[in-house]
């Protein structure tokens, strides 16, 4: 006679598929996590990611959408394994079986699988890292001086992870264990979850609520400081993207319960139906994890085409190949050295333009705000000295642009962009000028704004108006510009990298500064006796990006600071460098949100499979054919899989949309946006057919457990 253990470890080996795919969700969280957690903490991209900035954060941000995804799914998993061993337990505690024995053989079987998976998955993580990295160095960044290297701190995140695991693990089974209900164990794998009538107006209210609630979440913030004067707690705004997510909720419970089709089509598929309906609370709420899923995937995976499209047009679209200026008081290279380097890097400069700017005093605004204790709020004053902006006269502006500009006296042009575009960052019109120097002033007239990318947030003013205010200007408020191409600038990386290091070895303590820095501002700051809240140590204090001179290659310093040249080949290569880690970084968070997605929708399919089994028997027996129960099986399994993808797809589609649309001033697509569009509808594109893959697996799984032929 078999005893129990060997019973139960037949059992096993003949419901290994069970444990086969609980297993395999805990090491690939796991080793998704591991490889993630490697990367993120590596030495290597923590240069490029400097510490207090925006790219760090952001990667901080899909980490933990990397944490949720992988608990989602692996939850999903241990929930669907104990589902499956429901039938079992009961039987055994129907035959006598006590807890205590059920409770150490299933303990035997988490700690086996636990330690397995959890170990695999942290072992392999680091050289599934390392693998991935050598693949974007050997296609993306062909360079040898970014070997990637770990932290060991890093395996703290996956251990942690691996701890969160095994502990819920244990605690569904402990759950699982402690019923004392035998019947209701032995149901539990038919258990229903029907759902009350749902109006037909659900599904269009639904739509209507999700586009509002997603329009008012992303426009009310800006609302409230443009109108109300007041920047609300993020909770606030936060708040407006509940419709939206009650709007989702409303379309799943339409789609569930009544369909699309019509009356027509909902009685034609009224078997299917109405087994969906029987399991639809569960059912809506797994596919409404499913769509903020695919949403959250796309967000990620969108980033890096729509950065890249929109970088690469810039850098080809640029009319000059290099750009460098410098405050006056600085020494650095001039034609004759520059021309040293070209010939030593055997590059031929075909053209060079040097002109001199002047930064002066520009009025504006000024924001008061005053703390309310929810958000703050701000009144505007006018101000005759505001900030600092860069002034060329036309001559100059003519000289380094090719443009042919002629302004009227007492007249003052703003530039923006190629396109038009960016007048957010442009400064804005301005109509009184001070000589910091000297103290003179002059009122100007706003002219029709100016387009030239390379140039922009600076000003052109006419000649003779020019001469008058910048006449006493010291070096501090001097700047000199240049301007020059090359003859094969794609074979010219050597002497640009010489080059931006001369440039950077020449430039003093004085310019070790932020683009937030404006030395007009110092200077008003200096007169009042008051600290200056963009100095090196107070932005250092905020968390603003830091500019130091041994940081040169992060990417916190050339994007950040103040007199960082704009050289073609250069900030290409830069910008893949970049990239490639955003885009590692991105494609990760977009691999757990699918993989949840995928393994979801599977443990849903199954179970519907697992509590419908009996109904088809019966329907099999009533002479229903094989072509009708594949039909009714397709047609649950192709809404579980079909509503979430179109509903998830939809909504973040047309949320990007208008991101993009309201993110420039004046609103609108740049070319680049357009181009980075396309980027990610291709995107879309390649990810639905994979979709559709796993769609055909998935039911040819289904099928055959319920014996239909597919």
């Amino acid at each position: 006679m078999k005893t129990f253990s060997e019973v139960y470890a037949a059992l096993r080996r003949k419901n290994r598929g069970q444990y086969g795919l609980l297993a395999g969700c805990c090491f690939f969280s796991v080793l998704l996590i591991t490889a993630y957690a490697c990367m993120m903490r590596s030495p290597t991209i923590l240069t490029i990611l400097p510490e207090g900035g925006d790219s760090r954060k952001q990667v901080m941000m899909v980490f933990v959408l990397a944490v949720l995804g992988c608990a989602v799914f692996t939850t999903y998993a241990a929930g669907l394994f104990f589902r499956q061993k429901s039938r079992e337990t009961g039987v055994f505690l129907a035959l006598g079986a006590t807890r205590g024995q059920l409770r150490r053989e299933l303990g035997r079987e988490l700690t086996l699988i636990a330690f397995v998976s959890c170990t695999a998955g942290a072992v392999l993580g680091a050289p599934l890292a390392w693998g991935i990295w050598q693949l974007f160095r050997t296609f993306l960044v062909d360079s040898q001086e970014m070997p990637l290297s770990f932290d060991p701190q890093a395996y703290l995140l996956a251990l942690a992870f691996a701890a969160y695991v095994v502990v819920m693990l244990f605690f569904l089974a402990a759950r699982f264990i402690r019923r004392t209900n035998i019947i209701d164990i032995v149901q539990e794998s038919h258990k229903s979850e029907p759902i009350r009538e749902v109006k037909r107006w659900y599904g269009p209210v639904g739509i209507l609520l999700a586009v509002l609630g997603a329009a008012a979440g992303y426009l009310m913030p800006s609302f409230f400081v443009r109108v109300l004067h007041w920047y609300a707690p993020s909770v606030v705004g936060a708040v407006f993207y509940l419709p939206a997510l009650v709007g989702l909720y409303m379309i799943l419970l339409h789609t569930v319960v009544n369909g699309w089709g019509g009356h027509k089509k909902r009685w034609k598929n009224i078997i299917s139906t109405s087994m969906m309906k029987f399991q639809g609370r569960q059912t809506v709420r797994n596919m409404l994890v499913m769509t903020l899923l695919i949403g959250g995937a796309y967000f990620a995976s969108f980033y890096a085409p729509m950065l890249s499209t929109s970088a690469e047009n810039t850098y080809a679209t640029r009319p000059v190949d290099y750009e460098y200026h410098w405050r006056a008081d600085q020494s650095l290279p001039q034609r004759d050295e520059v021309q040293a380097l070209a010939d030593e890097a055997n590059v031929e400069i075909t053209s060079w333009a040097q002109q001199g700017a002047a930064v002066l005093g520009t009025d504006g605004m000024r924001q008061i705000e005053t703390e309310t204790g929810f958000g703050a709020t701000y009144t505007t004053e006018y101000a005759e000295i505001l900030n600092g902006a860069t002034f060329f006269s036309e001559s100059a502006y003519n000289a380094l642009t090719g443009q042919h500009v002629d302004l009227q006296p007492g007249t003052c042009a703003n530039v923006l962009d190629d396109e038009g575009g960016s007048g957010y960052i442009s400064g804005g019109d301005v109509t009184h000028l001070t000589n910091m120097a000297t103290g003179a002033e002059m009122d100007v007239t706003p002219a029709e704004p100016l387009w030239y990318t390379m140039l922009l947030g600076c000003y052109v003013l006419d000649d003779a108006d020019y001469a008058v205010l910048s006449e006493g200007l010291t070096d501090l408020y001097r700047e000199e510009y240049v301007f020059f191409n090359v003859a094969d600038v794609e074979n010219s990386y050597a002497f640009a990298n010489a080059l931006f290091n001369e440039i950077v070895d020449r430039s003093g303590p004085a310019v070790e500064v932020g683009d937030y820095y404006d030395d007009v501002e110092a200077e008003l700051a200096a007169r009042t006796g008051e600290p200056y809240e963009f100095s090196p140590e107070a932005a250092a204090a905020s968390g603003l990006e830091t500019i130091d001179y041994d940081d040169r290659d992060s990417s916190g310093f050339r994007n950040y600071w103040k007199y960082m040249p704009q050289f073609r080949i250069l900030d290409q290569n830069d910008f893949v460098t970049t990239m490639a880690v955003f885009l590692m970084l991105f494609i990760f968070i977009a691999i757990v949100c699918f993989a949840a997605v995928i393994v979801i929708a599977f443990t849903r399919c199954m179970t519907i499979a697992l509590v419908n089994a009996r109904v088809y028997d019966d329907l099999r027996h009533l002479g229903a054919p094989n072509a009708y129960l594949f039909r009714s099986v397709r047609g649950q399994i192709s809404r579980v899989f079909l509503v979430p993808a179109i509903v998830g797809t939809g909504l973040i589609w047309a949320f990007y949309m208008m991101i993009m649309y309201f993110n420039g001033d004046p609103y609108g697509f740049t070319s680049a946006e357009l181009a980075g569009i396309t980027s990610c509808a291709a995107m879309v594109a390649g990810v639905s057919v994979l979709l559709y893959v796993v769609y055909r697996i998935t039911r040819r799984s289904v099928c055959r457990a319920l014996h239909i032929h597919s």
